[in-house]
């Protein structure tokens, strides 16, 4: 088994590694004076099962390239079996036609992903799960539900007073799941969204009237929804507001209004690498999910099952 990783995000890559034991194979990624993207494999992979670790966030056109180009450098290097491993997938938003002449890019990536020579994707909350669908090639959807039951524990928050929140309809789902887990209340925010990144906060489905609310969602990206949440719930009686959220893609001004907002906390992964704004934000943090991804790229390599890991 080969490990490898571009530049999106390197530490999450060694602590993956580390988790499994294994070192990361070389692998050099350069850039043309133009800027065109040239990725070297500089070890042997031929008949070699072989995991790419990469995110596609910010630059996700960068990072999205140097996913295919690798894949098309492994293939070409005879590797046996291509795991494309990426923690945050972009583009996940863009998976239905939201107007007329509309693209459903999430599906013309997948298509590129499969194209460039992958046999198997491994990722992690997917925004919807209809993505796996997308791909003509297994695909393992991971969840971080487990990870947040142990950091909301580690952070006294199950209590008789806790509620989980949905910030909207579609993520109903993911919320009940991990307010199952810790035994907690559901309510539901239903809010308009008018274009891209605004949505407006209409009506608050359930009792929130002194409870420690804590907002479940897959990603947050300016936090202006965020915010505008954890203002109306604060409003409508909560009594404190927290955010336990998958994917911080924190693109500005984010870091900003988390910091100015009445948010208690925000709690992430680091499916995305922290930039120095996000590290030092005192309201933000991180859990990791190396352990998750190394148990289950282990798994994926020993023909094992990897659903098993949330039984």
């Amino acid at each position: 088994m080969k490990l490898l990783t571009g530049n999106a995000n390197r530490p999450l890559a060694n602590d993956i590694s580390k988790s499994l034991g294994k070192p990361l194979t070389q692998c050099s990624v350069r850039r043309f004076a133009d800027q065109e993207i040239f990725v070297e494999v500089e070890e042997n992979v031929r008949g070699q099962d072989v995991f790419f670790i990469q995110s596609t966030s910010s630059p996700v056109n960068d990072h999205l390239m140097e996913l295919l180009i690798a894949m098309d450098a492994l293939r070409r290097g005879s590797a046996k079996h291509i795991t494309a491993v990426i923690p945050y997938f972009g583009y996940a938003r863009q998976d239905r036609k939201s107007a007329p002449r509309s693209p459903i890019s999430a599906k013309l990536v997948a298509n590129l992903i499969t194209r460039a020579g992958a046999d198997r994707v491994l990722t992690l909350d997917l925004h919807a799960g209809q993505i796996q669908g997308f791909f003509d090639i297994p695909t393992d959807n991971l969840y971080a539900t487990p990870l947040f039951d142990v950091a909301l524990n580690n952070h006294g928050m199950v209590d008789d007073d806790l509620m989980i929140v949905s910030p909207d309809v579609g993520g109903v789902v993911r919320a009940r799941s991990i307010a199952k887990r810790v035994n907690a209340d559901l309510a539901i925010i239903d809010k308009r969204r008018e274009k891209a990144n605004q949505s407006e906060v209409m009506n608050i489905i359930g009792d929130i009237e002194g409870k420690s609310c804590v907002i479940y969602d897959d990603m947050v990206d300016t936090a202006g929804t965020l915010c505008n949440a954890a203002e109306a719930l604060l409003h409508g009686g909560a009594k404190s507001v927290s955010a336990y959220i998958t994917h911080g893609v924190l693109s500005s001004p984010a870091v900003e209004r988390i910091h100015t907002s009445n948010i208690k906390q925000l709690v992430v992964t680091d499916s995305i690498a922290a930039t120095p704004e996000v590290k030092a934000c005192k309201k933000i943090k991180q859990v990791s999910i190396a352990e998750l991804f190394g148990k289950a790229i282990s798994r994926i390599a020993h023909n094992e099952s990897v659903s098993s890991l949330f039984d």
